[in-house]
């Protein structure tokens, strides 16, 4: 048996020009505004926010607020389960780069930020709901998210991800509607105020599995807290530009995808629970399909089982019981 997945990376870069590969879930973020008769128009807005929200969270020594701009790169994973030169795509996450214009150095961001993975369609899309289909109650199987989360460990801890990447990963999603979260006095001068939820979520719980823990803070003139997944120190192991790179390009993901949260018109206070019906809240001019976005969850969930799963099967679950990470 391979003991030893490997993975291949491949770099597109995300600006105007962007067209989605074939193997690119279209239900993430930077692949759904990539479509459409506006799409051009849809990535030029979409960037130059960016831009915007970055100049302002870095405001010192740049008086006129341009002297940053970002760079995004998509980096697609591709894994060989058996070694013979065929892979699947599992993993795609985004890289910022920092241009810095005044001393014209191109400096390195965090990668992660947004994060696609077609096997954690599979988990939520096909594994929960044939587990709880005919069920009274909702429930979790006690093994839900062991192979994705033992699949993103490998792949952050082989060759290819440490000749490639200096730093762990961070991921920035939104909060979940499921929680209240309350406002501590822990302020930060890039991330803003920390925010402390009433209970865990299913979705800490499944990326705890990846070695990823979550704190949520809400940087200054946000308007909701996010969810900051990362495996070492937040708070230090990061420059304030490397941080301010992940809000700027994540926060304004959140504002197209999910405006009645972080395009609200009213501000977070200290005790705050999110809600997808909130209806005072600000649109941008940028289009975004969710209705299909969640209709596609379920096929790219189904892509999985027939492509990865049922082909590979025997080995992955060999391979998931005797892996370590």
């Amino acid at each position: 048996m391979n003991n030893h997945f490997t993975f291949s990376i491949k770099r597109i870069d995300f600006d105007e020009n962007y067209q989605p590969s074939d193997s690119t879930r279209l239900t993430t973020n930077f692949a759904n505004l990539a479509r459409g008769k506006r799409r051009q128009e849809n990535l030029r807005n979409a960037l130059q926010m960016i831009n915007n929200r970055f100049n302002a969270l870095a405001y010192w020594d740049n008086h006129k607020g341009d002297r940053y701009s970002a760079e995004l790169e998509i980096i697609s994973v591709d894994i060989d389960v058996e070694g013979n030169g065929h892979t699947f795509p599992t993993i795609e996450i985004l890289k910022a780069n920092i241009v810095d214009h005044v001393t014209d150095q191109r400096i390195e961001g965090i990668v992660g930020n947004n994060f696609s993975s077609y096997v954690r369609d599979y988990d939520f899309s096909v594994i929960l709901s044939q587990h709880n289909k005919g069920k009274s109650s909702f429930s979790i199987p006690d093994d839900f998210g062991d192979l994705h989360g033992k699949l993103f460990k490998h792949f952050v801890n082989s060759d290819v991800y440490k000749a490639n990447f200096q730093k762990p990963p961070v991921i920035c999603l939104s909060v979940s509607e499921n929680k209240t979260y309350h406002r501590t006095e822990n302020q930060h001068p890039v991330l803003g105020f920390e925010y402390q939820p009433n209970g865990s979520s299913l979705t800490e719980k499944y990326f705890e599995k990846m070695g990823l823990k979550v704190r949520y803070f809400m940087p200054a003139n946000s308007v909701a807290p996010l969810a900051f997944y990362f495996s070492g120190d937040l708070l230090n192991d990061y420059t304030n530009l490397e941080l301010i790179s992940t809000i700027s390009t994540m926060e304004t993901f959140q504002k197209i995808y999910r405006p009645e949260i972080y395009n609200a018109n009213a501000v977070a206070g200290k005790h705050y629970q999110p809600n997808l019906r909130h209806q005072d809240h600000s649109l941008t001019q940028i289009e975004y399909d969710r209705e299909e976005r969640n209709q596609l969850a379920v096929e790219q969930g189904k892509f999985v089982e027939e492509h990865f799963i049922k082909p590979y099967q025997p080995i992955l679950a060999q391979w998931s019981a005797n892996s370590a990470v």
